[in-house]
């Protein structure tokens, strides 16, 4: 490769956690409660990768022209109290070869971020009961609550580069499962941009983004670095 990789940074549900899409579940229940009928496909395609709320705000927009902040609101409060409820009863686990990934990633003395469109209790809820540790399993979490303005936007990506010393977005490369984490590391000059079909979106849907490479495992990535 042109540019030595010093910094993966991973999306966490459907990418590096396997959580059964749990959290678009909820929101489709969550929505759905104040009065709508979207299925499934629809809130995965307009709601995956992205901060939450903005979720909320794209499935209503788009499917319903709504853009009723009070209603976002409703929606998205009663979302997160259903989606701790859903996290403390749910089975989760790792996805397929992440800590395998993780530690091959160390000894290359390439950095292993998480970074994710939960807030940062949500998502130091879910590392918790992975039982991951940072600093030992994983090098760094930024989340949506970290940064002004989220996926598809860089900020995210640019926050973990700004504390690991990292100024060239070329040494720098993005895994995520939906079109938004493609775009995310596409919009912060990601050295590449990756999908990987083990979450939201499928590989058409990864396709439709122009990712520089979609993978199957977690694992394939080292074989694209190396």
């Amino acid at each position: 490769m042109k540019y030595n990789i010093k910094m993966v940074v991973f999306d966490m549900a459907g990418t590096t956690v396997n959580e059964n899409n749990l959290v678009y579940k909820t929101l489709q229940k969550a929505i759905n409660e104040a009065g709508f009928n979207f299925n499934f496909d629809q809130v995965l395609t307009e709601g995956a990768g992205k901060e939450k709320k903005q979720a909320i705000r794209s499935v209503l927009s788009v499917y319903a022209g709504i853009n009723d902040e009070m209603i976002i609101e409703k929606i998205y409060q009663s979302f997160m109290k259903q989606l701790t409820e859903a996290y403390n009863m749910a089975d989760i686990l790792p996805q397929n070869n992440a800590l395998l990934l993780f530690t091959a990633l160390k000894q290359r003395n390439i950095y292993a971020v998480l970074n994710t469109g939960y807030d940062r209790s949500t998502a130091h809820s879910i590392i918790e009961k992975l039982g991951w540790e940072e600093g030992i399993d994983f090098d760094s979490l930024v989340t949506a609550s970290d940064v002004d303005e989220n996926r598809p936007n860089p900020d995210m990506i640019y926050f973990a580069m700004k504390k690991f010393g990292i100024v060239n977005g070329k040494e720098v490369v993005k895994v995520g499962d939906s079109t938004v984490d493609i775009q995310e590391g596409q919009n912060a000059g990601c050295g590449l941009s990756i999908g990987i079909t083990t979450g939201a979106h499928t590989k058409e849907q990864l396709l439709s983004a122009n990712p520089d490479y979609v993978i199957n495992d977690l694992i394939d990535l080292l074989s694209i670095i190396d």
